[in-house]
C-alpha cells in the first residue's frame, strides 16, 4: 500500500468519525474496494452514552380533557411519569426494542430479576445494528416499560431498576 493510499485512508476514516459524531451515531461500518484483492474494512464506533431520563411534563389541559388516557398510568404502581423515576434506564437512541437475542430465546430480563452493572437489559435495533443496552448499575428490575418489537424514541424510559 502506498503512502498516498494510506493518507487517503486516514482522511476517509477521519471523515467517518466526524460523520459518526455529527449525526450522533454509535457505529458505522464501511468496506472500501480498491481492486480484486485489495480492500479496506472500517468499523468506527463509540460507546453509547447512558442517557439521563428525559423529563417530559404532560400538559395539564390534555390530561384533564382525556381522562381515559390517564387511566393506564394510574394502573401502574407508580402514578408519576416513569421517565422521572430515579431508576429509569432511558433509550440512548431511536429504534426497535428486542427483549431477547433471537426469536424463541429467553428474555434478557424479567420483572423481579437482579442484574449487575453492564448486564444486557435488552437490544435496541437502529439502522440494522443491534445495540445491547447495558444496566448502568446493579439493581432489581421492578418494571419493564416496553415490549418486544416496540418502537422507542431517544430518551424513552425502557426499564426501572431499583
Amino acid at each position: 500500500m502506498t503512502k498516498n493510499t494510506h493518507d487517503a485512508d486516514v482522511t476517509f476514516i477521519e471523515a467517518l468519525a466526524k460523520l459518526l459524531h455529527d449525526n450522533d451515531l454509535t457505529e458505522l461500518q464501511v468496506k472500501r474496494e480498491y481492486g480484486e484483492d485489495d480492500s479496506l474494512n472500517v468499523r468506527v464506533s463509540r460507546a453509547a452514552p447512558v442517557a439521563a431520563p428525559v423529563q417530559m411534563a404532560a400538559p395539564a389541559p390534555a390530561a384533564a380533557a382525556a381522562p381515559a388516557a390517564a387511566a393506564p398510568a394510574a394502573a401502574g404502581a407508580d402514578d408519576s411519569d416513569p421517565a422521572n423515576h430515579p431508576g429509569a434506564v432511558a433509550s440512548p437512541m431511536v429504534g426497535t426494542v428486542y427483549m431477547q437475542a433471537e426469536p424463541g430465546a429467553p428474555s434478557f430480563i424479567s420483572v423481579g430479576d437482579t442484574v449487575s452493572e453492564g448486564d444486557t437489559l435488552l437490544i435496541v435495533e437502529a439502522m440494522k445494528t443491534m445495540n445491547h443496552i447495558p444496566a448502568p448499575r446493579a439493581g432489581k428490575v421492578t418494571r419493564i416499560l416496553v415490549g418486544d418489537g416496540d418502537p422507542v424514541e431517544f430518551g424513552s424510559p425502557l426499564v426501572i431498576l431499583e
